[in-house]
């Protein structure tokens, strides 16, 4: 099973590497849900990832709060896209929404084409899609090559035992191209329990493995 942790910054990194995650998901600000590291940080990190042959995916979002993004927010996360794109990052972890809880498609589009050469993942703003428009939330992402989606199935503050039947649906609804990324509450103890059930080969958590030992 892969294992992506996600990290706030540098510091635990070495220690997660020698733990085995196999990939490693780059944020500032994780009590927020993640927000975009410094380009020190992401040079640094991702030298370090690459010289242990682990990928690293950056979140590039400019803020905490909602994924309504301005026009200046927009061109920030170009901007920092460029960047990721400039130190080698493997993949790019974002997601744009309307106010009424929709893919924002030409925010998406832009953001998606400043990506090129990286991997696109669509993280946990897709839970704050309504679920009925989730299935087609996911055959745009499909369409428009995103690699995966980052969800927890549900709200954060609803334990992932509670939201994995939703989960069973997202990887059922996915088109064949597009990969579930479930995280949010999953650690060491429960992983593999977790990716039994859902028949999944990867996994994402803070605590995904003890960092302890």
């Amino acid at each position: 099973m892969l294992k992506e942790i996600a990290v706030e910054n540098f510091t635990l990194i070495p220690q997660a590497v020698a733990a085995g995650v196999n990939r490693i998901e780059l944020n500032d600000n994780l009590a927020v849900g993640g927000t975009t590291v410094s380009k020190g940080v992401l040079a640094e990190a991702t030298r370090y990832a690459h010289e242990h042959q682990i990928s690293v995916v950056a979140m590039i979002r400019p803020r905490g709060g909602d994924f309504v993004y301005n026009d200046l927010e927009l061109k920030m996360m170009e901007a920092d896209l460029f960047e990721a794109q400039a130190q080698g990052v493997d993949a790019v972890a974002f997601g744009a929404l309307t106010a009424d809880g929709q893919i924002d498609e030409e925010a998406m589009e832009n953001l998606i084409a400043a990506s090129a050469g990286m991997d696109v993942v669509f993280h946990m703003a897709f839970d704050a899609i309504p679920e009925a428009d989730q299935g087609a939330a996911l055959t745009w992402l499909a369409d428009h090559d995103v690699e995966r989606v980052l969800t927890h199935g549900g709200s954060l503050d609803t334990p992932i035992t509670a939201t994995l039947p939703h989960l069973k649906e997202i990887i059922a609804a996915a088109p064949a191209s597009l990969t579930i990324l479930p995280g949010g509450g999953i650690t060491y103890e429960n992983a593999d329990a977790i990716a039994n059930e859902l028949g999944v080969p990867a996994l994402h958590g803070t605590k995904i493995v003890d960092l302890k030992n």
